[in-house]
């Protein structure tokens, strides 16, 4: 696997809160995704963010993470490796300030709510939604499961109680 993990904004702090090459590549091997599985997960400043949020989301205001898919090997529709080529899983964006700002709304460490982020970005990227409500279910209880397996003990916190999920 190939997890670029950028640190455009806090990389000081964002290399000392969690091993999240780790965390990314738990969720994407338990998720089944290939070997070769191409990844990134991008820390950017609050402006930033608003930005992609406003120009792919139609919202205007900074969010915590956006995920943006690539829909795996280039030209193919399937899971089929094909030689030479990395399945690119796709793109991740969090903003550690509003995570930071966030955290504590749940009862969350910095670590906690990044670490959810992280695995909430990823989960989209693996299919996942929670656009309805059996789907939201599904993926938090799926977040519950990664997050517990990584910090080895029970996480509680869902995404739906996020205020833009």
């Amino acid at each position: 696997m190939d997890i670029a993990v950028n640190y455009d904004y806090r990389e000081d702090d964002m290399h000392s809160l969690l091993d999240i090459e780790a965390l990314a590549q738990l969720v994407i091997a338990r998720e089944g995704k290939p070997d070769d599985t191409e990844v990134s997960i991008n820390f950017v400043t609050d402006e930033a963010i608003h930005e992609l949020n406003r120009e792919y989301r139609g919202v205007d205001r900074p969010t915590d993470v956006l995920s943006f898919e690539c829909d795996g090997y280039e030209g193919e529709d399937d899971l089929a490796p094909v030689e030479g080529m990395a399945f690119e899983l796709g793109d991740i964006v969090i903003a550690p300030d509003v995570a930071e700002a966030q955290a504590p709304e749940y009862g969350l460490s910095f670590a906690d709510e990044v670490s959810l982020l992280v695995t909430h970005g990823l989960l989209h990227l693996c299919g996942y939604d929670h656009m309805e409500d059996d789907e939201a279910e599904e993926m938090e209880a799926r977040e519950r499961e990664l997050l517990s397996e990584f910090w080895g003990r029970p996480f509680n916190r869902c995404a739906a109680e996020r205020q833009d999920a």
